[in-house]
């Protein structure tokens, strides 16, 4: 199971933040289109994430609503036939609904930045600091209120759920 420090804040302004971004790391964004369905789940969240290309991964995690940059356990499961895999747990569990992004991807050391553009919600910034097994969390959310403050991001922006709640 992997574990990440994370952070979601709307963005007022994506052309700047994308800007700031940019000073940040020399690698140009990776452009990723998702299209995420999420299921109803008696332990955290679970979602079958789908790519172009016809590839997805199904993600079981649990996040605390919390503002405040915290840790999330996940696991991941790629998979070759999504659309298989979506009818057999939209059948199971039931299909509580769809997300659908366009996120730019950074790195920043072992951050994973995302600027996302949300059909129906607008533009946010996530904060993934991926942990390494031997990792205290502690350093992680130190990793990421730094990332946080040379972008700018400020508290008042931060958000307490994921996108399929503020949907909701």
């Amino acid at each position: 199971m992997g574990c990440n420090i994370e952070i979601k804040a709307r963005v007022v302004n994506p052309d700047e933040l994308q800007a700031r971004l940019e000073t940040l790391t020399s690698s140009t964004p990776e452009v990723i289109d998702q299209s995420d369905s999420f299921y109803n789940c008696a332990n955290g969240r679970l979602k079958l994430r789908r790519f172009a290309g016809g590839h997805g991964e199904l993600i079981q995690y649990h996040r605390p609503d919390s503002e405040a940059p915290g840790a999330s356990t996940y696991q991941l499961v790629p998979c070759d036939d999504p659309e298989a895999l979506h009818s057999a747990l939209a059948a199971a569990y039931g299909c509580r609904g769809w997300v659908n992004k366009r996120r730019l991807l950074f790195m920043i050391g072992q951050t994973r930045v995302h600027l996302d553009m949300v059909e129906g919600l607008g533009s946010f910034l996530e904060l993934e600091v991926v942990l390494s097994p031997d990792q205290a969390q502690e350093e992680g959310v130190a990793v990421a209120e730094s990332i946080m403050e040379q972008l700018g991001v400020e508290r008042s922006h931060l958000i307490d759920k994921a996108y399929i709640d503020l949907l909701s």
